[in-house]
């Protein structure tokens, strides 16, 4: 028995440890007052922690704005601690680029220090979805203890409507919905004067994108905007920031039409999906990270877009 709660005690410990042990997260600067942290490739487990996507801040001259608050409450603290080594100005306002696991979990430890969040009102449904709910369970299972019944899928405090354009400590911020796109609410911040774009996930930088029911013909017209733009530095949902937005919001916008070009000629065609996928020649994505991970769910997704607009 004393052997039996010894080893459950040894256990306990070694999970506070875990929680205790900071992933690596160092905080890189972009511009004058821009920052980001970029989380690891590949997909979100008990082996990162769950930091595989990008968060971002901007210290103006009397407070701190976060865009994402990263894919765990954990996750959510050490961010904050990083941004405390950095400066101590109130963290006041929390942008939350969509509603995904990976970008808002974090959000309940800016609430704890009294973060306002902005968000935009499409967001509201992904929150009340059973699919959230759905996504909480698995997170659960694969992120445990990262995950777990404190977890709490908070509503922002402000639903946006549409773009809005804010001032804090002297800096200008352009909020912009780009939705429905990579999901209903996308939102994307610009800092005017750092010529920064904070991006979420219409850019996975350097990586074949997750599609998933994203509307793909919306995605597009969101990077030609992106593209238009012209910044100086994007900060993507996933993937380090560019730095050659032109190349790198080409390279994701050219792979969405490729997919959506080669499965619409199939659905027009009659091909099945899986006579489609074969006949497509992906020699130019096949090499990119994620490729062998996303690129036939991403395809699959689209042809079955493609062939319900066919139906119309």
């Amino acid at each position: 028995m004393l052997r039996t709660l010894t080893t459950a005690l040894g256990i306990l410990c070694a999970l506070s440890a875990q929680l205790a042990l900071a992933v690596d997260m160092k905080p890189v600067q972009v511009a004058a007052h821009s920052w980001y942290v970029m989380g690891k490739a590949g997909m979100a487990s008990s082996a990162n922690e769950g930091f595989m996507s990008n968060a971002g801040f901007v210290i103006t001259d009397d407070s701190v704005v976060v865009f994402d608050a990263l894919g765990t409450p954990a996750l959510g603290e050490q961010l904050i601690a990083e941004i405390r080594k950095l400066t101590t100005k109130p963290i006041q306002r929390l942008i939350v680029s969509h509603y995904h696991a990976d970008h808002y979990y974090g959000t309940q430890a800016f609430k704890a220090i009294g973060a306002e969040v902005w968000a935009h009102r499409r967001g509201r449904e992904a929150l009340e979805s059973d699919g959230a709910q759905a996504r909480l369970a698995q997170r659960k299972a694969d992120l445990f203890p990262f995950v777990d019944d404190n977890t709490r899928l908070l509503p922002a405090d402000r639903w946006l409507e549409g773009n809005t354009d804010f001032e804090k400590g002297g800096l200008h911020f352009r909020i912009t919905y780009v939705g429905p796109a990579h999901a209903p609410d996308d939102i994307i911040m610009e800092v005017v004067e750092d010529r920064v774009i904070f991006a979420g996930d219409m850019l996975f930088r350097g990586r074949v994108p997750f599609v998933g029911d994203a509307d793909t013909s919306h995605w597009l017209l969101a990077l030609d905007h992106l593209i238009d733009a012209h910044p100086a530095v994007v900060v993507p949902g996933h993937g380090p920031a560019s730095t050659e937005p032109q190349s790198d919001l080409t390279l994701t916008r050219d792979y969405l039409k490729y997919v959506r070009e080669s499965m619409g000629k199939a659905v027009s065609e009659l091909k099945s999906f899986d006579e489609a996928y074969a006949d497509t020649d992906w020699s130019r994505w096949s090499r990119l990270p994620a490729f062998r991970e996303a690129n036939r769910a991403n395809a699959y997704n689209v042809f079955l877009q493609m062939e319900k607009g066919s139906l119309r």
